[in-house]
């Protein structure tokens, strides 16, 4: 049986005390309220996720932070006399009558009205009164209000609302255009002065009737007022802030990030783990910096040993004895594609012309996934500088080798089993390689390096797989903290000087502290964790898109599959950037830039994450995210419509040499 009470304390916990909401009246209700009962049928499984719904005639009831932030907000109390405009299913207002003493909502819909009111005699509810009208008017026969609340955006705020608060009254509504509205509260002063405050960027449906608009989506004529200024729109702004880019062959896509050359980390993200465009735009970017600004790190999201058969071919350094072609594992064409083929041949010639090794520029990889591999290039390493090491490493490890090819399923055993050993062994030998470090570092610094980072790989590895079982957010901050040690052992490494440029995805380089992962999850990542360690030197550039088709699977270690990308939903960033109206461009969001679209940017709204399992059936559950772009990134890089990035096939290894990593 579902236990809803956990539901309800749980969505109390992590969607809104979390987010922000203090007040213990509005925790209360709803911890009370029972938001599965007011739900469409069949919805009731997604009843506390942080989600709009859709109810009966077309409508929705607003995701629950938005319902407990309206009610804070207009300061409900115990002893209020409150009118909801917009009941629909009547949860909000079911909220707000645990708290007030009286409730009135208004709703247009005559179904919705008597269902809802069905609910409250369910309930018990009988402070809750539901009456079917047009909500604009207000209801001036129960007026003065000690709180209105408004759960649809008007062009503006209807008079006879504010004519129907008592003094000190609030009102709180949505205004503004049909997908740029901004959250208003109105608190009236006296008779005749109100003080307006905007609390941020919603998205509701339109609030039809006399002082609204009208069905066919225009203002009703109360509202219009001649003569009257038009602010400019969201999208207009993006416009006009827009910088167009040009090919990605043309010198000048690199120059417009010059602004960024002085940083010392560049971090470069993506929307999806399959889509052509970003891992162009990257090359391209890549490519300038490498060429031109002294850029010598290239740290990607991928496996350290998997990447080290890269860097060996790029950095025309001597082949592994290890046989095996690298990006085996599940997902395959998220490096092995065209795109990183061609960024890797590129970066092979240009460190041909370069005599000195550190001079030449390296392909690294950040992540914790390849236990089997790492096991086997420390051994190898260890084989060849000190055998007897070697002989103390294979013991040491002995404890995950039934683990090493489907490490995950040791997170399994782990629940069941004493594998504590397992965790001292694995740290026990990164210790031993770093007291080494001098003699082995003699025989190749490379190597060594190599070697280290693979041992520090394993003992992250040993304990990701082991606690992943369990949960929560430790897994998630265990990996991304892992990605950016490993960037400063990297950066660490290649000396004072070293820059680096970081492939990830826009969850591991957008600043965690301003989306859900980090204001509900407590989560961070390596975005974060760059501002936290190198302040203004670290660039975060984050991309974006609003259609077209994408490399993913269905689910994890799946077959990858081209699909169709849904076009952006109306309340999210993706929106905002294409009803711009420009099909790529480059928008700044540096402090001091553009301060008016930064303002209009903070306003938290949902971005897309699409990573290497794609599920657009469920797209708002299982790929939007609440977030604050211009703190999340430094700058954001659009591309209106993708398409999917192609993986390598046999037909791409004609005539290259045997070297060549990718060869099977």
């Amino acid at each position: 049986m579902v236990d809803y009470q956990r539901m309800r304390d749980h969505m109390v916990e992590v969607y809104i005390r979390r987010r922000g909401i203090r007040d213990e009246h509005v925790l209360k209700a709803m911890r009370t309220v029972p938001r599965e009962r007011f739900v469409a049928e069949g919805m009731a499984e997604f009843a506390y996720e942080d989600a709009p719904l859709p109810i009966e005639e077309g409508q929705t009831i607003s995701q629950p932070y938005i319902v407990a932030a309206m009610i804070e907000a207009a300061e409900v109390r115990p002893g209020d006399r409150i009118l909801e405009v917009g009941a629909g299913s009547g949860y909000a207002a079911a909220v707000i009558g645990q708290i007030a003493a009286h409730v009135y909502a208004i709703e247009r819909h005559g179904a919705l009205a008597r269902s809802a009111k069905r609910r409250m005699a369910d309930l018990g509810y009988g402070n809750v009164e539901v009456l079917a009208g047009d909500g604009t008017r207000g209801l001036p026969e129960q007026a003065p209000f000690d709180a209105i609340l408004v759960a649809a955006g008007g062009p503006v705020v209807p008079e006879a609302l504010k004519e129907q608060l008592a003094i000190g009254g609030r009102l709180v509504i949505p205004v503004g255009e049909e997908f740029s509205q901004t959250l208003c509260k109105v608190i009236r002063r006296t008779e005749t002065s109100y003080e307006e405050t905007n609390l941020g960027a919603v998205m509701f449906v339109p609030l039809i009737g006399e002082q609204g608009w009208s069905e066919d989506g225009r203002r009703t004529a109360s509202n219009h007022k001649p003569g009257a200024s038009r602010k400019q729109s969201l999208p207009e702004m993006i416009a006009e802030a827009a910088e167009d880019l040009p090919g990605f062959d043309d010198p000048a896509f690199g120059r417009l990030f010059n602004r960024f050359v002085d940083r010392r980390v560049v971090l470069l993200g993506e929307a999806s783990h399959g889509t052509l465009e970003f891992y162009q735009a990257r090359a391209a970017i890549t490519r300038h910096l490498i060429a031109n600004h002294g850029y010598r790190i290239i740290a990607v999201e991928a496996d350290w040993p998997d990447a080290a058969k890269v860097d060996r071919y790029v950095r025309h350094r001597s082949a592994s004895d290890r046989k095996e072609s690298p990006f085996q594992r599940f997902p395959t064409w998220m490096w092995r594609n065209t795109e990183v083929r061609a960024l890797t041949e590129w970066m092979r010639e240009h460190n041909a012309g370069l005599d000195a090794m550190e001079d030449r520029a390296g392909f690294y990889g950040l992540d914790i996934y390849n236990m089997s591999d790492s096991i086997g290039a420390v051994l190898d390493y260890l084989d060849r500088v000190d055998p007897q090491a070697a002989a103390v490493a294979r013991e040491r490890y002995g404890c995950l080798t039934p683990w090493q090819k489907n490490p995950a399923t040791y997170g399994r055993a782990t629940l069941s089993r004493g594998y504590a050993e397992c965790e001292q062994a694995v740290i026990d030998q990164c210790q031993e390689l770093f007291r080494r470090r001098l003699d082995y570092a003699d025989n190749d610094g490379d190597a060594f390096l190599d070697a280290t980072q693979n041992a520090r790989l394993i003992a992250s590895a040993e304990r990701y797989y082991r606690i992943m079982y369990y949960g929560g957010a430790e897994s998630w901050n265990l990996r991304d903290k892992h990605m950016f040690e490993t960037l400063q052992h990297l950066l660490d490494a290649k000396g004072p000087d070293a820059k680096a440029i970081v492939w990830a995805h826009n969850s591991h380089i957008g600043d965690a502290r301003f989306t859900d992962m980090g204001a509900t999850r407590d989560e961070f990542n390596i975005g974060q964790l760059c501002r936290e360690a190198f302040g203004d030197e670290t660039a975060l550039i984050g991309f974006g898109t609003h259609s077209g088709t994408v490399a993913a699977a269905n689910d994890w270690d799946g077959d990858m599959e081209v699909m169709r990308v849904n076009p952006s939903r109306a309340d999210s960033y993706e929106r905002m950037c294409h009803d711009a109206g420009k099909r790529r461009f480059l928008l700044d969001l540096l402090p001091g830039r553009h301060e008016p679209l930064r303002r209009r940017l903070s306003e938290p709204r949902l971005e897309r994450f699409i990573g290497v399992v794609y599920r657009p059936d469920t797209e708002l559950w299982s790929h939007y995210s609440q977030a604050i772009l211009p703190e999340q990134f430094d700058a954001y890089v659009w591309f209106d419509e993708t398409q999917a990035v192609t993986p390598l096939g046999p037909e791409h290894h004609r005539g290259m040499p045997e070297t060549y990593p990718f060869g099977e």
